[in-house]
Parts: structure tokens; C-alpha cells; sequence
């Protein structure tokens, strides 16, 4: 491991967050772990997608991805090092259940063990997401997220890992980002497994918001003191004029987008609108009764991931998104196909995003004005950018900097202007495989150079870290 012996200069912080606020990192455990088929690990979508041509550029896949499985101990040290007060890591479906149901692979759960109590020896508090996409093929072979089971499989599984797990990690979250899961995975097939088929998309949403419902209750039955969250990928939305198109467009994006999800968590209810737009595409009968009752129960947390905002149009022959997947793909925006994606003028980030810290105020100020109130947490939030290790052996990463700078710093904001935010984690803690996009798009605070696996901080670790250690920020000018 490297580890600068510079550290950055020291101050007193402009910005001070109030006491507790959490500082983190996140990772997810199929982009990092590696070792596929290590001790009795069974197979996943993401496996079985990655491995057939078109989907990955360059054809790259993640069976050693940043060997964490195996230098796990270095990577908490790392995080220590940092400052970083919790960590945010997904668990692998597949090394417990290497088919998704039945008895646990005990190798596989004793991985995540030695990572809890190795977090706990060394100070930083373990949030642990129970799903990050890595659904056991075996699942999918039997119809996977469109079909009602796999939710129920997915409560099960959830209650197996809080067994082992809940008398050592405090706070849980369910499903990370079903939107992506069901609309990228079963509509645009951009994502693992790879399906083109809006209908089931819709019904995989649903059944995603189901498996959030269905393991938070089986958690709670086994262990009052757990703080069980939900986790949603928002964005800001704008119609790119005024005209009723336009509008309309942003209304549609907004819904299935944003609200499909936040009602359903926080309200227990789907928009109407929203329905209405998904209604030629299919009908609802797979919400049972029941459902949005069990789905809508209160959140002890509500994570947020917040990366960009989109400007939206409706007119005919829109022009589509800027940030469109890197291989063939369909559309993700099920009944709303039609609507186009515009440049909003703003500087964007290597993967196409728009940068607007602006954004984010906005959905933290209409979360805690048009929700019933939950605590937040920012989950997810950085920047791909073409980092390159220099001649001095270091990264002199300064957009990125610059990105979580004026995003902590509206959450600062936010927080003054009374929203419930607790704590904000970086995406993500180090380099690592980006889903379709492989190798050639870095995230991380930590380089690595993949050939080696060497790890070096890059300078936004090093100012992350002083942010950290000191719970705030430096003032104007410093």
C-alpha cells in the first residue's frame, strides 16, 4: 500500500458540520471483491453478463477486480489511515447463497465477518447494503426481479446475513438504486441480466420495492436496535423551456425516475401519473394487497445518491442523453421512451454527467419539505475523471476535489436550512470495475494501478481526509 507521506495542510475548518455527521466511502462488492469462485462462491448476473460479448467495453470483467476478497485488511487500514468514520459495502448475494436460497455458504459469510470485525478494530463504522446487483443467476434462470419469489427469496437471504451480522453492525440498507436494477437491467439492458423488456422491468421494479419491504420486517422481527434504510438514486430535473412538452417531459422523467420510488418508501403509495404513463405498457395486477403498506413502512434512514441533474425535453427528435451506455442499448425510460435528454450547458465529468451541486440542495430541500420527515444520508456521491499517476507518484485529481468540495458544501447548506442530514460518503473509496464500462472510468479517492493493484491516494483523499478528521470544511479563500 501507498500512502503519501504528505498530508495536507492543516486548518480550522470554515464549515463546521454538526457533531456525528458521518464521514464515509462506499464501495459495492461485485466491483471490488474479485475472487468469483472462491470458497464456494456461486455465480451472479453480473458474472455471466460481463462474460458475453458487446456488454463490457474492451471485453474486461471483474473476476479479480481490485482483489479486495483478499487485501480486504489493507483496505480497512487504508480507510483508517483516512480519518473515515464508517463504510459503506455491499455483501455478496452469491458467496452466501451461492443459488439464492437455501443453506449459507459458510466460507462465504465468514469473508464478511473478518471485514466487520477488522472495520470495528480499527474505528470506522460498517453500513451494510444487502443488495448491489449482484442477483445469483440461478435466480434469474427461474425469471429473477420480475418474478414475485425472488423478493421473497431476497427477505430470506436478508434475514440470514442480519442473524450473523446484526449484533455488530448497527445500520442496514436493503436495495441500493432499484431503479437501476430493474430499468437498466430488464429495459435498456445496458445492465446485468441484460433483457430488453419493459414490461418486466415494471414489474421488477416493484418486486425490488417489495424485497425492501419484505427483508426490513424480517430484520426488524430478529433485532429491535437495527436502523434499516432504503436506498434511491435521485436526480434534479429540468425541462429544457417551458413549453407543455418540455414540462411534461420532466414530469415523466421525475416520476419514474424519483418518485416511483420515494412515494412508495415514504408514502406507501404509487403516483397515479406514473401508473398512468406505464399503463400501455402493462397492467398492475402483480401489486398485490398489501404491498405498498409493507413497502411504506417507516425508514429508520433514508439513503440518498446523487451524482447529476437531467434536462428533459419533449419534443419530437429530442436529442438523447450525453451520457448514453458505452455498448448497444435500448431505452431505461419504460412508456416515456420519446423523451429526450439535453445539455444543459454545465462542465461534465468523464462518464458525461453534468456537474450541478445545485441539484442536490434541491432534492435534500424537497425531501424534508415533501416527505414525511426521515433522516438522510448522502450514500453515494462523486466523479470519474481521467486520473493519471504522475511522475511524483501522486494524483493530482483537483476536479475531483473540487466536486466533493462544493457538494459537501451544499450539504452544509442543507443541513442550515434544516434538513435532516446526517452523513455524506464519498463514491467511491477506490478505483474499480464500472459495470459496462470496465476498467477506463475511475471514481475512486484511492488509484489503483491495476496491473500491480497498488493503491495510492490521490490529493481529494488527502483533503477528504482533513475534512474528516477536523468535521468540516475550510472557509472562503483558504
Amino acid at each position: 500500500m501507498t500512502t503519501q507521506e504528505t498530508r495536507a495542510e492543516t486548518r480550522s475548518p470554515g464549515l463546521v458540520f454538526p457533531t456525528g455527521f458521518v464521514w464515509g466511502a462506499a464501495t459495492s462488492a461485485y466491483q471490488i471483491e474479485g475472487a468469483v469462485a472462491a470458497d464456494g462462491r456461486g455465480t451472479s448476473v453480473w458474472d455471466t453478463f460481463v462474460n458475453q460479448p458487446g456488454h463490457v467495453v474492451g471485453g474486461e470483467n471483474a473476476d479479480v477486480a481490485i482483489d479486495h476478497y483478499n487485501r480486504y485488511r489493507e483496505d480497512v487500514r487504508l480507510m483508517a489511515g483516512l480519518g473515515l468514520t464508517a463504510y459503506r459495502f455491499s455483501v455478496s448475494w452469491p458467496r452466501i447463497q451461492p443459488d439464492g436460497a437455501g443453506a449459507v455458504n459458510a466460507k462465504g459469510l465468514d469473508f464478511y465477518k473478518r471485514l466487520v470485525d477488522e472495520l470495528l478494530a480499527h474505528g470506522v463504522d460498517p453500513w451494510l447494503t444487502l443488495y448491489h446487483w449482484d442477483l445469483p443467476q440461478a435466480l434469474e434462470d427461474a425469471g429473477g426481479w420480475p418474478e414475485r419469489d425472488t423478493a421473497s427469496r431476497f427477505a430470506d437471504f436478508a434475514a440470514l446475513v442480519h442473524d450473523a451480522l446484526g449484533d455488530r453492525v448497527t445500520n442496514w440498507s436493503t436495495v441500493n438504486e432499484p431503479w437501476c436494477a430493474a430499468f437498466l437491467g430488464y429495459a435498456s439492458g445496458e445492465h446485468a441480466p441484460g433483457r430488453r423488456e419493459p414490461a418486466a422491468a415494471i414489474r421488477a421494479a416493484h418486486h425490488l420495492n417489495l424485497a425492501h419491504g419484505l427483508s426490513a420486517q424480517a430484520m426488524r422481527a430478529q433485532r429491535a436496535g437495527s436502523l434499516i434504510g432504503g436506498c434511491v438514486n435521485l436526480y434534479a430535473i429540468s425541462p429544457a423551456t417551458g413549453s407543455e412538452a418540455d414540462r411534461d417531459a420532466a414530469r415523466r422523467i421525475d416520476g419514474l425516475q424519483n418518485r416511483f420510488f420515494l412515494d412508495a418508501l415514504l408514502k406507501g403509495a404509487y403516483p397515479e401519473d406514473v401508473l398512468e404513463d406505464l399503463r400501455a405498457v402493462t397492467d398492475t395486477d402483480f401489486i398485490q394487497d398489501g404491498d405498498l403498506a409493507l413497502i411504506g413502512a417507516p425508514l429508520d434512514t433514508l439513503l440518498v445518491n446523487y451524482y447529476s441533474r437531467f434536462t428533459v425535453s419533449g419534443a419530437p427528435g429530442g436529442a438523447r442523453s450525453a451520457a448514453a451506455a458505452p455498448t448497444d442499448s435500448g431505452s431505461p425510460w419504460v412508456g416515456s421512451e420519446h423523451v429526450g435528454f439535453v445539455n444543459g450547458g454545465r462542465p461534465v465529468t468523464a462518464m458525461g454527467w453534468e456537474i450541478d451541486d445545485a441539484g442536490l440542495y434541491e432534492i435534500l430541500t424537497r425531501l424534508a419539505r415533501d416527505y414525511p420527515s426521515v433522516p438522510l444520508v448522502i450514500s453515494e456521491n462523486g466523479a470519474a475523471f481521467d486520473d493519471e499517476l504522475t511522475a511524483d507518484g501522486r494524483v493530482h485529481d483537483q476536479e475531483r476535489l473540487a466536486y466533493i468540495d462544493a457538494h459537501l458544501r451544499t450539504c452544509h447548506a442543507a443541513i442550515e436550512a434544516g434538513v435532516p442530514l446526517r452523513g455524506y460518503f464519498a463514491w467511491s473509496l477506490m478505483d474499480n470495475f464500472e459495470w459496462a464500462w470496465g476498467y477506463g472510468k475511475r471514481f475512486g479517492l484511492v488509484y489503483v494501478d491495476y496491473p500491480t493493484q497498488r493503491r495510492v491516494l490521490k490529493d481529494s483523499a488527502l483533503w477528504y481526509a482533513e475534512a474528516a478528521r477536523h468535521g468540516g470544511l475550510p472557509g472562503a479563500g483558504e
